[in-house]
């Protein structure tokens, strides 16, 4: 029998708490590790930022996602996607198996915004394919994610099987629950939590939390479990909330 996959999606704020106020990069490593996950899906990872690492004593000395891995994760992918003066900062996946190939692809819906989409395979022991595992953070604007939607759907129908497994992750800044039906219609996936628990998980603000922004979807899985990590030890390192699920082949 396949041991489930564990997997996260976590938007970390660029390793600060909420209005920058502290360095939470090394909180937020240690609260991985309690996870258990075999694979993580990071929005707003910080590759580099020359103010704040001279402005916070212990920013590392490796980009975020480095540093995050540790010596759990053996594989990561870092997709940068806003460079600016002082740094740059995007997307990550860390794996505790072998990442195949991975690509970053430009998703940006106008010059204001940056955005980008996370590709990677994985080498996920039990599974005879590669797991196709792609991690985005849409924009702001409805119109402008209308559009990044449709890249997305353009990309999986072009590179992914249809009988390959399929993990889409991350903060979709979907305010009003839309993108669920699109991807359900379009590519034939599920999201972990309306399926597990009826509705999508609400993951923003940390602190409360009221808004339905981050998800899970999937295909070619059964959902054994989806949490959504909240308290005190959470809140102060993020403003959204982390998402975990369980995962078996289907």
């Amino acid at each position: 029998m396949v041991s489930p996959l564990h997997i996260a999606s976590y938007n970390i704020h660029k390793g600060l708490s909420q209005f920058n106020r502290r360095l939470t990069v090394h909180e937020l490593r240690d609260r991985l590790g309690t996870l258990g996950t075999d694979i993580v899906f990071l929005q707003e990872v910080q590759g580099s930022h020359g103010l704040r690492a001279s402005r916070f004593q212990h920013w590392p000395n490796r980009p975020q996602h480095e540093f995050l891995a540790g010596q759990v994760y053996t594989d990561f992918a870092y997709g940068k996607n806003c460079i600016y003066d002082t740094g740059h900062h995007g997307n990550a996946i860390l794996s505790r198996y072998k990442i195949l190939t991975w690509e970053n692809e430009d998703i940006s819906a106008h010059a204001f915004e940056s955005r980008g989409m996370l590709h990677c395979e994985v080498e996920v022991p039990g599974i005879d394919v590669p797991v196709h595992c792609i991690n985005v953070h849409l924009g702001l604007t409805e119109r402008g994610r209308k559009r990044q939607l449709a890249m997305i759907v353009a990309r999986v129908r072009t590179m992914v099987p249809d009988s390959a497994p399929l993990i889409l992750a991350g903060d979709f800044n979907d305010w009003l629950v839309r993108t669920g039906r699109f991807f359900e219609d379009e590519l034939g996936l599920v999201e972990v939590f309306e399926t597990h628990h009826g509705k999508s998980a609400r993951s923003y603000p940390s602190i409360l939390p009221m808004f339905q922004l981050d998800r899970i979807y999937v295909r070619r899985f059964s959902i054994q479990a989806a949490q959504v990590h909240t308290g005190n030890a959470w809140h102060r390192i993020s403003d959204h909330a982390a998402l975990t699920a369980s995962l078996s082949p289907a």
